[in-house]
């Protein structure tokens, strides 16, 4: 029975978490947002005995994996063979205890997805279009929008990708893009009809307000509000088909060369590891009005799992549809955003290398710091300062007093309990209330709380302890020595339950240290726990102390992480994509020489010059300004881009560009030859 419902409405319960991408590792965002919360939700639904499945797996089609592949010179399959090997052994260290983590690259979800769109179709719940798409003549395909870089209309970005432009962050179509080009060829593409399927969504609109906006008004408000904004802005068709040679084939003999859309096949992948996991017995966990389904993941998929999977689920008209999807917003890192392209981030992986041993105390951090409500930071010093004031100083400590107490007067074993002191009573009052509060919190999905209602049994045990001062009281009062062990013994075996969904593995070395086989949440709560006599074993340390130096370590790593994002190891920028070279043969550089200079009134920057460039006498505005001044640069001779379209800046006409070099400093050097040459010499 759980503490939140009084008439109990599931048997069993289905939770699973979003697939994580199988182009790199596991990060501490995923594992705030999504990894932990789900793992102490299921944790705690095992210890109150209730039915459920844990699913998890790799999402292993699309684009960047393609593309990832043809960039290291491999196969796709190779690619996510690689990071979903990594991923799932990060989990396992990490005591994430799925019941089966698997693929959608695997042989069942290709299967299960096809047959799933084959139901669809047979339905006619898919519409048909036609449309042009942009399609690369030199490498004979249709180009994903990841595969077309261009020009931005709105900042004029020339490497802003078909579907966003990252310097200004605006949504694009790949058609708006200003001379595109193919990232396969370098071809210009060209536009050519192809037929794809859509799932109409705007059919589903109305079921959208009356299941989430009225029937789920208890959903977090980040999710309802999200899904709102959606739903009142229109829903609209959306393609579940595309041309790519990656991923699960389109069952359909005219859908040659095309694929299911990555969107569409991933959430299909928890049926399909469900079936893998219970091939005889999988559909009671999907299609049982009785089955409870809860989605873990994080802000970015709210909309795929709260509108678009359960549409996909209401078409096919079997499924069950999820109960809640408890999403969390961002975990930034030192105050910048994760970034997994520029390696900013905390990879799971070299975590567990760097501090072994000590998954729990980034579990602890990692819930402590949820972004539950809105985006949160992650830093290392509040690391540092989480493991050592608060496991080591309030957790650790208590345990770590109350066994070396026991082992020092009463030889290890549990002392008798006598008649109770009123703050004896109040005490054991109080350990009864904590299950069913850190329960109700589980259950309504606030961690940040209900770990802090952990840490307040903790506190309470200290608190006891240093009013009672067994330490004084052994050569005056034996019976109140007694109690106050006996009691402080009692709130440790409590937390040897209580704190297992939150820190696995500690729990397991507490209950190893007080000699206690596991017990289940509603056998916790009472003082009763450890009988008299009961053999306590050696107090061992549950947390250890981080130092400034492992922490100086980490944070220098980022601190080099970010450097090495604007120079590469030889201390330049990283080198731009390859051009053709007909893009550089339409450059006119020519050698010239700097006649006058002046500073532009009201600017820090720009410069006013004249150049001699041996064709012409002309003006040219530069922003220099800050690194030279006019009177000393006055015939120096300078490498011009002489054919740069004329561009007015401060209302003076600019009729071209000074070359210059730009050192790790930021300072700029001009581009000039080492011999003088005549004005108008071609640079080649």
């Amino acid at each position: 029975m759980t503490y939140t419902d009084k008439e109990k409405k599931f048997k069993r319960h289905t939770v699973t978490t979003a697939l994580p991408y199988a182009n790199g590792g596991v990060h501490i965002g995923h594992l705030a947002g999504v990894y932990v919360p789900a793992d102490i939700y299921v944790r705690y639904l095992r210890s109150i005995e209730e039915d459920v499945i844990f699913i998890g797996g790799s999402d292993e089609h699309g684009v960047p994996i393609t593309i990832k592949a043809k960039k290291e010179g491999i196969t796709p399959q190779q690619v996510v063979d690689r990071y979903h090997s990594i991923i799932k052994k990060s989990f396992e260290d990490f005591g994430i205890t799925y019941d089966i983590y698997s693929r959608t690259s695997s042989a069942i979800h290709h299967k299960t997805a096809s047959d799933y769109f084959k139901t669809l179709y047979d339905k006619g719940k898919f519409i048909e279009k036609t449309s042009e798409q942009y399609y690369d003549p030199e490498a004979n395909q249709f180009l994903a929008d990841r595969y077309i870089t261009g020009t931005c209309p709105f900042c004029s970005n020339e490497k802003a990708y078909g579907d966003q432009c990252e310097a200004c962050g605006t949504s694009l179509n790949a058609t708006d893009l200003i001379n595109p080009k193919s990232t396969l060829s370098g071809a210009k593409p060209i536009l050519k009809e192809t037929k794809h399927w859509f799932l109409p969504l705007n059919n589903y609109e109305d079921f959208m307000r009356a299941w989430i906006l009225e029937g789920h008004k208890e959903w977090k408000p980040n999710v309802y509000g999200q899904c709102k904004s959606w739903i009142d802005q229109g829903l609209e068709p959306r393609a579940v088909t595309r041309d790519l040679d990656w991923g699960v084939k389109v069952p359909l003999e005219e859908a040659e060369g095309k694929v299911l859309y990555v969107w569409f096949d991933a959430p299909i992948g928890y049926i399909s590891n469900t079936i893998e996991l219970l091939p005889n017995d999988w559909e009671k966990w999907w299609k049982d009005k009785e089955t409870k389904l809860v989605h873990f993941i994080g802000k970015d998929n709210i909309v795929f799992h709260c509108i678009i999977f359960p549409a996909m689920l209401e078409a096919e008209g079997t499924y069950i549809l999820p109960e809640n999807v408890p999403a969390n917003e961002f975990l930034n890192l030192e105050g910048d955003k994760i970034s997994t392209s520029r390696n900013w981030a905390v990879w799971l992986d070299e975590y567990l290398v760097e501090f072994p041993n000590k998954q729990d105390v980034l579990r602890y951090v990692l819930c402590a710091n949820a972004p539950e409500t809105k985006d949160n930071d992650f830093t290392w010093k509040d690391f540092q300062t989480r493991n050592n004031s608060e496991l080591v100083a309030i957790l650790g400590n208590f345990i770590n007093r109350t066994i070396v107490l026991t082992h020092k007067y009463f030889e290890g074993k549990t002392p008798k309990l006598n008649s109770l002191s009123e703050l004896d009573k109040a005490t054991i009052e109080e350990i009864k209330t904590y299950p069913q509060k850190i329960g109700s919190l589980l259950e309504t999905y606030k961690f940040r709380e209900a770990l802090f209602e952990l840490m307040n049994l903790a506190r309470l045990g200290n608190k006891y302890l240093t009013e009672n001062e067994p330490w004084k009281t052994i050569k005056t009062d034996i019976e109140r020595t007694e109690n106050s062990i006996n009691i402080s013994l009692q709130i440790c075996a409590n937390l040897a339950t209580l704190m297992e969904p939150f820190l696995p593995f500690s729990a397991k070395k507490l209950q190893k240290m007080i000699n206690l086989s596991p017990l289940n949440w509603f056998e916790v709560g009472n003082s009763e726990l450890l009988k008299e006599g009961h053999k306590i074993e050696e107090a061992e340390l549950l947390f250890e102390r981080i130092e400034d130096a492992e922490i100086e370590k980490q944070i220098n790593k980022l601190l080099q992480t970010k450097q090495s994002n604007k120079e590469n190891s030889f201390g330049a920028k990283e080198q731009k994509e390859n051009i053709q070279f007909d893009d550089f043969a339409k450059m006119d550089i020519r050698s010239g020489t700097i006649i006058e200079a002046e500073k532009v009134p009201k600017t820090k920057k720009l410069l006013k010059l004249k150049i001699d460039t041996g064709i012409d006498q002309r003006t040219i505005v530069s922003g220099i300004a800050e690194y030279f001044e006019p009177e000393n640069i006055i015939g120096k001779q300078v490498s011009v881009l002489v054919n740069l379209a004329p561009k007015d800046l401060k209302g003076i006409q600019s009729q071209g560009m000074i070359l210059m070099a730009e050192d790790k400093d930021g300072r700029l050097v001009f581009v000039s030859p080492t011999e003088k040459v005549v004005n108008g010499a071609e640079i080649k």
